[in-house]
């Protein structure tokens, strides 16, 4: 298996206008959220990045919604909190959902921006993941010498097979995994009937290899029971009866005299 570490410091984008049809993809992640977002309930909602920062969470009931970002990437809008993603200035067991939206691409390390996310995820608690597939038309992208030396496809990607076992091994139930958008994402999305009957043909038919994977998980913790040893109450001690062994002296003075 690869290393999931990145070699380089990634660029990570302030919005999705910097991504080839980030309006597009923006447009996806929200239609596959949207049903999604009545179903949450709690007291937090924490985006991470500022890619997260721009989907539209206005139909979840969860009232206290904020951003994490950093310094180099806070764009249009304003972060409520600044700080690292892979070290989350939140408290421990204290958000209900988590929203992590194309952020592995641009991670040093994204295997700890989950953990990061797990932390402060209470139990039961909902992680939302957005990425490029790379086994994907996008995907491909990365091997084509004069597309891969640009963004984002000279980032690191992996694929939502690798992001759920990560997520098993923390202890997630994969609740969804869902692909959107057959397409290279290069160029314009042309709406010719051929384009668009291929786009329906592959969502149909090759639904795992679309471009965008968008994946929801819930935090289970079992809960450890104490199992206490049973404690057997001792009899009370009573010694064996045995014959007495004590001669009658009555007796034996008599096989004297005879």
């Amino acid at each position: 298996m690869k290393p999931a570490l990145a070699f380089r410091q990634p660029h990570y984008p302030k919005s999705w206008q910097e991504l080839p049809n980030g309006d597009l993809v923006l447009s996806a992640i929200d239609s596959a959220l949207a049903p999604w977002w009545e179903k949450f309930f709690g007291y937090h909602l924490l985006k991470i990045g500022a890619l997260s920062q721009e989907i539209s969470t206005l139909n979840c009931p969860i009232k206290n919604q904020v951003s994490c970002c950093t310094t180099s990437t806070i764009g249009q809008g304003h972060a409520s909190i600044v700080g690292e993603l892979d070290d989350l200035p939140i408290q421990e067991h204290s958000v209900d959902v988590c929203l992590l939206s194309h952020a592995l691409e641009f991670s040093l390390d994204p295997h700890h921006v989950i953990r990061e996310a797990n932390r402060v995820l209470i139990a039961n608690g909902y992680l939302i993941i957005t990425g490029f597939n790379p086994l994907s038309l996008a995907g491909f992208n990365r091997f084509i010498p004069y597309r891969r030396a640009k963004q984002p496809w000279n980032e690191h990607f992996f694929s939502p097979m690798r992001v759920k076992d990560w997520l098993h091994l923390m202890g997630f139930e994969i609740l969804s995994d869902e692909r959107y958008i057959h397409s290279n994402l290069v160029g314009k999305m042309s709406n010719h009937f051929l384009a668009k009957g291929w786009r329906k043909f592959a969502s149909n038919y090759f639904n795992n290899f679309g471009s965008v994977y968008v994946i929801i998980a819930k935090k289970r913790v079992l809960p450890l029971t104490p199992i206490k040893p049973k404690w057997q109450i001792r009899t009370g001690f009573s010694p064996v009866k045995v014959p007495s062994m004590k001669v009658n002296p009555h007796k034996n003075s008599s096989i004297h005299q005879k």
